[in-house]
């Protein structure tokens, strides 16, 4: 199976992502945690990236594909999960002429879609562990205790491209530039469209109705 996820910031892609990994045994792989790797290892494409990442831009689509494809060709089973990517037309391209090559098509594209205002309230309130990557929500899902991470002890933080003003940015860099795939995969007859307003467990039911799984 060969999955890709869209939707904007705060959709909970991340989430669903985990879920559809474990109980399929598909390989996740996520652009964002690709770049958060070299950003905090302080690569030289690390700090490339996160001059755009920390503006709430896309990251140039020669860097994401190049990264892509390295990751991708580590894969001998090739059942995956593409979380992050495509974000572009031209990624888009890019991804359907390399998975031909390698004879391996993508099965289907689920496009998670949230209100705006859920979004924005989401992101805002998003807090991360630098230390181990756990995430949690200062109203939906606290630590223990307030600001310190359940799972290693370390203080929590916000990320640059969650705050407000941030948030928002990245919310009409994706209407914008990544929303037209929606009508991309429609044409190839392979995008369901899920209503990502509901509770965790409603999205991946509707996730797995969609797959007929």
């Amino acid at each position: 199976m060969r999955l890709v996820l869209l939707g904007p910031p705060g959709a909970g892609k991340g989430t669903q992502a985990k879920k559809l990994q474990q109980k399929f045994n598909l390989t996740h792989i996520s652009t964002g945690d690709i770049f958060r790797a070299n950003i905090k290892n302080k690569t030289e494409l690390g700090q490339e990236v996160e001059k755009y990442t920390s503006a709430g831009k896309l990251v140039p689509d020669a860097l994401t594909i190049a990264m892509l494809w390295d990751r991708l060709d580590q894969e001998k089973e090739k059942n995956f999960l593409l979380d992050g990517f495509p974000r572009t037309i031209a990624q888009a391209d890019a991804l359907k002429e390399g998975l031909a090559q390698r004879n391996c098509p993508l099965d289907a594209v689920l496009s998670i879609e949230v209100d705006e205002a859920v979004l924005v309230e989401r992101l805002a309130g998003r807090r991360t562990c630098p230390q181990c990557g756990a995430s949690y929500h200062v109203q939906d899902a606290p630590p223990k205790h307030e600001g310190i991470c359940d799972t290693c002890g370390s203080e929590l933080v916000q990320r640059p491209d969650d705050t407000r003003e941030t948030v928002q940015n990245r919310i009409d860099v994706y209407r914008r530039q990544t929303e037209p795939l929606v009508a991309y995969y429609e044409k190839e007859g392979i995008l369901f469209h899920i209503n990502g307003n509901q509770s965790v467990d409603a999205v991946f039911d509707a996730i797995q109705a969609a797959l007929n799984l």
